[in-house]
């Protein structure tokens, strides 16, 4: 049985070590990464992720920082999986928080629009936020739109195109005129008669 041995490629440099090889990702990606392996190993483990006061602090003071600089970049390595755990879920809870993509916020305000027209009591409040989320881009329930179409053509179906437009403006003219000058005509035949 021969072995079967992949096409290697020369020359690519390959990183130094793993940290080398992930993508750079943003803030709110690395803590998302981070939350989803904290919650793995306690679902493994089956210890449950239960969050201090001094936890809970921690993650309000992280958060005030990165909302109130967009580019703030925490080391999340630094603190204990409880805090981590609690902040992913204030900025999952209010994504707003930590946007840097208008992807993201556009999700946010169609999902808590969703939310309001569900759970509204009041009929007004519902149709408001229906006619809210019918007016946002992509939803575009209420816009009125315009097409425009754009023909190409060569320069002597053009000519011949407006050829037969002015044939057609100019026999109606001629029909109107003759038409003018009977009646003219008819109204003379009148007078004449009753005279």
């Amino acid at each position: 049985m021969d072995a079967y041995v992949p096409d290697i490629e020369e020359n690519i440099p390959l990183p130094a070590n793993a940290k080398e090889a992930f993508p750079e990702l943003t803030p709110s990606q690395e803590l998302e990464m981070r939350a989803n392996v904290i919650k793995l190993m306690s679902d493994l483990t089956g210890q449950p992720i239960v969050p201090s006061k001094e936890n809970a602090d921690e993650a309000k003071e992280l958060a005030k920082a990165m909302t109130a600089n967009p580019d703030y970049r925490p080391d999340f390595a630094a603190y204990p999986n409880e805090t981590i755990a609690m902040l992913t879920g204030m900025v999952n809870q209010m994504k707003v928080s930590i946007v840097d993509d208008l992807a993201e916020l556009k999700t946010y305000v169609i999902t808590r629009l969703l939310l309001e027209v569900e759970t509204a009591k009041d009929p007004k409040t519902r149709v408001t936020a229906l006619t809210k989320l019918g007016e946002v881009d992509g939803v575009d329930a209420f816009k009125r739109r315009t097409e425009v179409t754009h023909k190409n053509q060569s320069l002597e179906e053009v000519e011949k195109e407006l050829l037969d437009i002015v044939s057609y403006f100019k026999a109606k003219t001629i029909d109107e005129k003759t038409e003018e000058i009977e009646k003219i005509q008819l109204d003379v035949t009148d007078v004449e008669v009753k005279e």
